[in-house]
């Protein structure tokens, strides 16, 4: 296998409920720390996603998001299961291993894509 399709699993998932931040650690090393909106906002779910190219749902409002369960699907897989009843979306290992390298610039994309649509966000303590 090359490094770009080697397929990487957690050895630890933990959520900080508190700092609404979910860490997802690798068997290569490699450490995410990914803040619940930004899972909500970027959920491989239908609701979010549609079901092709640009039929993407922005979602708006999401600041306080938490994650109030993470749940096993399978050994290839997690269902998080957010406080605004959002729980549809499949984080699979890859998924969650491809948005915590590329977090800054999806944040960035989401952040532009809101201004776009007229929203503003709610800055938060913690912010960058």
């Amino acid at each position: 296998m090359t490094a770009q399709t080697e397929k990487h699993r957690p050895t630890d998932i933990r959520l900080h409920q508190k700092s609404r931040v979910l860490e997802v650690i690798f068997d290569n090393g490699a450490e995410f720390r990914l803040p619940c909106e930004f899972l909500r906002v970027y959920s491989p779910s239908a609701e979010v996603r549609g079901h092709g190219p640009g039929q993407e749902t922005l979602q708006i409002g999401k600041e306080l998001v938490n994650i109030t369960t993470v749940e096993p699907v399978g050994a290839y897989a997690v269902k998080l299961h957010f406080d605004d009843g959002h729980n549809t979306g499949l984080y699979s290992w890859e998924y969650l291993y491809r948005i915590g390298q590329n977090h800054p610039a999806m944040w960035q994309e989401y952040l532009r894509r809101l201004k776009e649509a007229g929203h503003e966000r709610k800055t938060l303590e913690g912010d960058a």
